[in-house]
């Protein structure tokens, strides 16, 4: 999977940082020993090492797997000279040969909406084996509201929904039922699962964040409800995007086994 760009993922990172549930980030903060291995799936440029990093006086050692060879050279750029740092150009459907086996943690952001039920099982169950810890940030939750309403604000919404479920590389995708999913496969024997809220709230000063948003909501619904109906709601948002708001829901999960492998 990839069709990130650069700039899109840069655009977004701030509120991605905004809106982590902090008390489960530190949690596995907290949890993880100095210079333990932590690998992050989907890494794009390396926002969730950012993140992470940010909270915490501990050194780690990175390994950065994405398929996008840009985002991954990106991510090189920033951060080679700073941290141990691995990336591995590599197709994340492979589970069975993803380069897990030295991981205390598994990671995360804005991933696990865009793969299936399939994929979730079968990356659970290596690290149930292998007894690492596990978070995942920002999996977007099906809800969203706005601030002017607009009448056809649950009717886009609702299409968004159904278009989240689409294949995004990795079979029908999870959509807003990711986190649920995330949970019954990690709510095993031996791990503690937490899920906390995480969403976006984005007002004046993301304006050009949430003009984005708004143009590629209208693209995945245009297919169901009408390019003209959606033009009118799309023309709407963009005419407030400078002074209203918008909540976009997401969940972050932590799974951290009581017993680690470390």
């Amino acid at each position: 999977m990839s069709g990130f760009s650069i700039e899109w993922l840069q655009l977004r990172e701030a509120a991605d940082r905004a809106a982590r549930d902090t008390q489960l980030l530190n949690k596995a903060l907290h949890w993880l020993p100095e210079n333990a291995r932590i690998v992050d799936l989907g890494s794009g440029t390396g926002s969730t090492l950012r993140a992470l990093q940010a909270h915490s006086s501990k050194s780690y050692r990175w390994r950065l797997l994405d398929i996008d060879s840009q985002l991954l050279a990106e991510a090189r750029r920033r951060h080679a000279h700073e941290l141990p740092l691995e990336t591995l150009e590599i197709d994340l459907q492979q589970v069975e040969n993803l380069p897990l086996q030295d991981a205390s943690l598994l990671t995360a952001s804005a991933l696990f909406d865009l793969v299936s039920q399939d994929f979730v099982d079968r990356l659970s169950a290596r690290l149930l084996t292998q007894r690492s810890g596990f978070y995942a940030a920002l999996n977007y939750n099906g809800l969203m509201h706005w601030d002017p309403a607009h009448p056809l604000d649950a009717a886009v919404t609702t299409a968004f929904n159904q278009d989240q479920q689409r294949d995004k590389g990795f079979g029908p995708a999870l959509g807003p039922a990711a986190s649920d999913a995330l949970h019954r496969a990690l709510d095993r024997q031996a791990y503690q699962v937490d899920v906390a809220d995480s969403p976006w709230r984005l007002g004046p000063s993301e304006e050009a964040l949430a003009r984005e948003l708004f143009k590629g909501i209208a693209a995945a619904v245009t297919a169901t409800l009408g390019s003209s109906t959606v033009q009118t709601w799309l023309d709407f948002r963009l005419a407030h995007a400078a002074d209203g708001h918008c909540l976009v829901g997401h969940q972050d999960i932590l799974a951290l086994p009581l017993n680690p492998a470390y």
